[in-house]
Order: C-alpha cells, then structure tokens, then sequence
C-alpha cells in the first residue's frame, strides 16, 4: 500500500525525484573526483621529491667541484706572487754588484775599466803629443778609523803609456781592522778610457795595529781616448780613491753616486 502511494506521490511530483538525483549524482562525483585527486597526489609526490633530492645532491656535487677549482687557483696565484717576490729580493741584492761589475766593463758613472788586453798593451802607439795630467784623491768614511792619501798629487801621462801610482794607508789605532775602496774617475765620460792593470779597489786590506802600506795603482790611457770628440777639452783626470771599514752587511756605494 505504500509503495503504490509513494510512486503516485513521485509521479505527481517530478521535480522532486529530478532533484533528487542530481544531487546523487553530485555526491557521487564529488568522492569519485576526491578519491582520484588523493590518489595522484601520492603517486606524484614521492617522485617529485626524489627529483628534488638529486638536484640538490647534484648542485653540492657542483659546489665542491667549483671550491676545489678555486683553491686550486688561489694556490698556483700564491705560487706565482712567492715566486716573484724571491726574485725580487734577489735582483735587489744583485743589483749594485752587478751595476759594478758593469760599470767596471764599461766605465760607466766614471768607473775605471777593469782589467787589460795584455796584447793592446804591448802594441799601442803612445800619442805623444797629447798630455793629459792624472791628479789622486783619497778619502774616508767617518766610521773608517784609517789614514788615507795618495802618494803623489799628480803625474803627467799620455795616451797609450802606463804609468804607476801609490796610496799610502795606516791604521794609527790598537786593533786590527780591515777595509775595503771604492773608485771613480772624474770626468765620468773618460771613466771608459781609463784602464787598470793592477789596482787595491773592491778587495778587503787588513792592516794590524799601527801597521803601514803602500797600496799600488798601475793603469793606462787608452788611445782611443784622442780620437774622442767629448775628450777635445779634457786634460785634468782625476782617480779618487774611499775607503770603509769593511763589516758583515756593509753596503758600498754605487760607482758615480754619493754616498750617504
């Protein structure tokens, strides 16, 4: 009997029984849509997190690799800057024995040629009509203890023939010292003609107490020193002798600079 009437109650009614259903079927797809979104998300989750994992496993792996680039760098810079500061420190030691040694090749800075051709000197025409007077003057560093001074004031040469020289050096004092010279020629442009044979410059000279020397110089004119132009007028030269008190780290002076 009820059935009947709930039929007949739908039938006069169908807008009820339509919206009845539509909200069925809006329940239905509602948990069907909700159950399927759950379900993708924990399927996509647990990859999307394995993803992130390597990229920043790999990003570290770059990191490292970029760190250890740089040390390395930083080290071979290191290397490089050491490396040129020793060479620096060295040149600077070298320099002013090295700046000698030149000087003495070439007389520079009014520096004397060291050392002869034994063969030029055996051979050179002494150009007799050109008379050069050769004056000597010594000095000493205030801490040298020494007297210093020339033998003779002067003597008269020409180009092309030898001539001898001596320095007279005491020590006056009760010990012992040693010293050593330096040298220089003025004018400095006939530094380069002005050749020594045997000289007591740049080599340590002990003197005991009170003890007395006669240090020679034996040296020539060049010839050459004629036919230079920048020599027409010169006809004074003269070899000026210093001497210090040879001590560990003592410096000497560049030739044709002052000392201070």
């Amino acid at each position: 009997m009820l059935l009947p009437l709930l039929v007949r109650h739908s039938l006069c009614c169908p807008h009820v029984l339509l919206t009845r259903c539509v909200r069925t079927l809006r329940c239905d797809t509602a948990r069907t849509l909700r159950s399927q979104t759950e379900h993708f998300l924990q399927r996509r989750l647990p990859l999307r997190s394995h993803t992130q994992s390597r990229g920043v496993k790999s990003r570290n792996r770059k990191s490292k690799s970029q760190e250890e680039d740089w040390k390395s760098k930083n080290k071979t810079v290191l290397t490089y800057i050491a490396a040129a500061g020793v060479g620096m420190i060295g040149l600077s030691y070298a320099a002013v024995p090295l700046y000698r040694l030149y000087c003495q090749a070439s007389g520079l800075g009014g520096m004397a040629v060291a050392g002869h051709d034994a063969e030029q000197v055996e051979t050179m025409e002494p150009v007799k009509e050109r008379v050069i007077k050769i004056t000597f003057n010594a000095d000493r560093h205030a801490s040298m203890q020494w007297n210093f001074r020339p033998q003779q004031t002067e003597i008269f040469v020409v180009p092309g023939e030898t001539a001898l020289a001596f320095y007279r050096a005491k020590n006056p004092t009760d010990k012992a010292i040693t010293g050593i010279s330096t040298y220089n020629v003025v004018p400095f442009d006939a530094g380069q003609y002005f050749n020594k044979i045997q000289c007591f410059c740049f080599e340590e000279q002990r003197l005991n107490p009170h003890e007395e020397v006669d240090m020679p110089v034996f040296f020539y004119i060049d010839p050459e020193f004629d036919e230079d132009p920048r020599m027409a007028r010169v006809d004074t030269i003269t070899l000026s002798y210093t001497f210090f008190e040879a001590k560990e780290g003592q410096k000497l002076p560049v030739p044709g600079y002052s000392y201070n």
